[in-house]
C-alpha cells in the first residue's frame, strides 16, 4: 500500500511539474526581448487551419513554450553550472574551453546548404566588382572563427569542423587578387588577446592589425597603433556566447581606439534617419547589449563622411563583425558607408551604382558567412 501511494505521489508531483510548467507560461505575461540573449522572444502563435494541419503551429507553439519557459535563465545558468561540475567539455555546442574562453563549436554552420551557395554568391558579387573597381580596390574578406585560431585552448578531446578547408574553397572561388587572408595576420599577434571570452566577435585590437595589412597591401597609410589612444569602455561584458550557457564567466573588457589627432565624422543612419558626430554610442554601456556601443548595433546603413584628405570612398558589405574594424578606415577614407544585408531591404546594385565608390570591402566572420541567408541579395 505505500509502495502504491508513492507511486500515486510520484506520478502527481510530475503531472503538476509538467502541467503546472505550462499553465504558468501560459498565463504569465509574455516577454517580447531576452536582454541576456539580445533577440526577441517568440510570442503566441495565431492557429488556423492551414497552421495547424501543416505542423507551423505546433512547431511555433513548441519554440513559443521554451522561450516564454518560466526562470528560463536560471535554468539555463543551473543547467550549465551542473554540467561544469561534472566536468563536461560542452554545452549546447559551446567548449568550456582554457583561460575561461567558452568558443562556440558551429558544427552545423559549414554543412547547411546555405555555405556552399553564399560561395557562389559572393563570386559573382566579387567579379562585378573587379570590373567596375578594378581587383587592387575590391576585397573579400571573411575572418575565422576563435574556434579556428584559438584550437590550442579547446578541450583535449574536441574535434570541431575544419574552417581552414571551407576559407579555402572560398579564397579559391575569388578572382584573382581580391582575397584577403585575415586568419594569417590573426596567426602572426596570437600573444594578444584576439576574441572576446563570452562572446563571437573579434576584439578591437584583433580587427586593427588585420586593417592594418590590409590597408598596406591597398596602398593605403594606416595610423601605427601608438598614435591611438587606448580607451577602456567597460570592463563588465557578457557577451552572445555567455547568454547561451548562462551560470557565471568571466567578464570581457572592450577597448576602442581613438586617434590622438582628433578627426571629425557625421554619421548618418539612413534608415533612423538621425546623424551624429560620434562613431559610438556610449548609452549602450549602461545596457547588456554593450558590443553595440560601435555605432549602435546592427544597421541596414550607414554613412560615414570623414575630414581626411583621402579622395577614396569604401562601401563595406558586411556583418558585425565589421564594426570595430571600421573605425580604423575612417582615416584613411573621406567616406565610408557600409550596409548589412541582413536589415537592408532596397536594391544593393542600384545603391553602388549612385555611390561613386573607389573601393568595395566585404567583410564578414566565417560562421556567420556560411549561415546567412540574406546573401542572395548581393545580385539584387
Amino acid at each position: 500500500m505505500t509502495t502504491k501511494k508513492q507511486n500515486i505521489a510520484v506520478i502527481a508531483v510530475f503531472l503538476c511539474m509538467v502541467f503546472g510548467m505550462t499553465i504558468w507560461t501560459m498565463v504569465m505575461p509574455s516577454r517580447e526581448f531576452s536582454e541576456r540573449e539580445n533577440r526577441a522572444l517568440a510570442q503566441m502563435p495565431e492557429p488556423s487551419v492551414e497552421s495547424c494541419f501543416s505542423g507551423k503551429f505546433e512547431k511555433d507553439f513548441e519554440t513559443y513554450l521554451t522561450d516564454q519557459f518560466p526562470m528560463r535563465d536560471g535554468w539555463i545558468s543551473a543547467k550549465t553550472a551542473i554540467e561544469k561540475a561534472t566536468f563536461k567539455t560542452e554545452s549546447k555546442d559551446i567548449y568550456f574551453a582554457d583561460d575561461d574562453y567558452l568558443i562556440e563549436a558551429h558544427s552545423k554552420s559549414f554543412t547547411a546548404p546555405s555555405a556552399n551557395a553564399n560561395i557562389g554568391y559572393l563570386k559573382n558579387f566579387m567579379e562585378t566588382c573587379v570590373e567596375t573597381y578594378g581587383k587592387d580596390h575590391a576585397t573579400a574578406m571573411v575572418v575565422p572563427n576563435a574556434v579556428d585560431i584559438l584550437r590550442d585552448h579547446l578541450p583535449k578531446y574536441a574535434s570541431p569542423y575544419d574552417e581552414e578547408v571551407y576559407l579555402q574553397k572560398v579564397a579559391d572561388a575569388m578572382p584573382e587578387g581580391t582575397w584577403f587572408d585575415s586568419g594569417s595576420v590573426l596567426r602572426e599577434h596570437k600573444d594578444i588577446q584576439l576574441y572576446y571570452r563570452t562572446d563571437h566577435h573579434w576584439t578591437t585590437e584583433a580587427a586593427y592589425y588585420v586593417y592594418a595589412a590590409w590597408a598596406e597591401e591597398k596602398g593605403l597609410s594606416p595610423l601605427a597603433l601608438s598614435d591611438y589612444k587606448k580607451k577602456t569602455l567597460t570592463d563588465g561584458f557578457f557577451g552572445t556566447v555567455d547568454a547561451k550557457v548562462g551560470g557565471r564567466n568571466r567578464s570581457d573588457t572592450i577597448h576602442v581606439y581613438i586617434p590622438k589627432k582628433k578627426e571629425k565624422y557625421q554619421v548618418n543612419y539612413v534608415a533612423k534617419n538621425e546623424t551624429a558626430d560620434d562613431i559610438y554610442q556610449y548609452d549602450y554601456l549602461k545596457t547588456r547589449d554593450k558590443y553595440s556601443v560601435y555605432f549602435g548595433g546592427n544597421q541596414s546603413l550607414v554613412e560615414v563622411k570623414t575630414d581626411s584628405k583621402s579622395k577614396r570612398k569604401l562601401l563595406v558589405v558586411q556583418d558585425s563583425y565589421a564594426h570595430c574594424f571600421i573605425p580604423f578606415t575612417l582615416h584613411d577614407f573621406k567616406e565610408v558607408d557600409f550596409v548589412d544585408l541582413r536589415y537592408y531591404s532596397e536594391s544593393l546594385k542600384e545603391y553602388m551604382e549612385k555611390g561613386d565608390y573607389t573601393d568595395v570591402l566585404f567583410l564578414y566572420n566565417a560562421a556567420g558567412f556560411a549561415e546567412d541567408n540574406s546573401l542572395i541579395k548581393l545580385g539584387n
